[in-house]
C-alpha cells in the first residue's frame, strides 16, 4: 500500500513539474488542436489557434474553456452559428480567455497569427 501511495505522489509531482516547466506544452497544444479540429475547424487554422492559445492561457483556463463549450441540455453538439458559439464561449470563462480565443480566431483567419 505504501509503495502505491509513493508511486502516486511521484507521478503527481512529475506531472506538476512537466506542466510548470513547459515540458507538457506539446501534449497540451495537441489536445487543444484536436478539440478545434473536432469542432469543424480547418487544420491550418486549428494549428494556428492552438499555438496562440497554449502560449497565452493557463492549463486551468483551457480546461474551463473546454467545459464551458460543452453542450448543455437542449443544445446541439456543435454550436449553431456565431451567436451560439459566442454564448458558449462566454459562459464559465473569464474575459482574458474570451479575448485570447477571439483574437486568435481573427488573427489566424486573416493569416497574421
Amino acid at each position: 500500500m505504501r509503495k502505491l501511495l509513493f508511486a502516486i505522489i511521484v507521478l503527481v509531482l512529475l506531472v506538476g513539474i512537466a506542466l510548470q516547466t513547459g515540458l507538457a506544452k506539446p501534449v497540451v497544444q495537441w489536445r487543444v488542436e484536436s478539440a478545434l479540429l473536432e469542432s469543424g475547424m480547418s487544420e491550418k487554422r486549428a494549428s494556428c489557434m492552438a499555438a496562440r492559445m497554449v502560449d497565452r492561457l493557463s492549463i486551468q483556463q483551457l480546461y474551463e474553456l473546454r467545459q464551458g463549450m460543452a453542450p448543455r441540455d437542449g443544445e446541439t453538439d456543435k454550436p449553431d452559428g456565431l451567436g451560439d458559439l459566442i454564448k458558449r464561449l462566454r459562459r464559465g470563462t473569464d474575459t482574458e480567455t474570451v479575448t485570447v480565443v477571439t483574437s486568435s480566431a481573427g488573427l489566424c483567419a486573416i493569416g497574421i497569427g
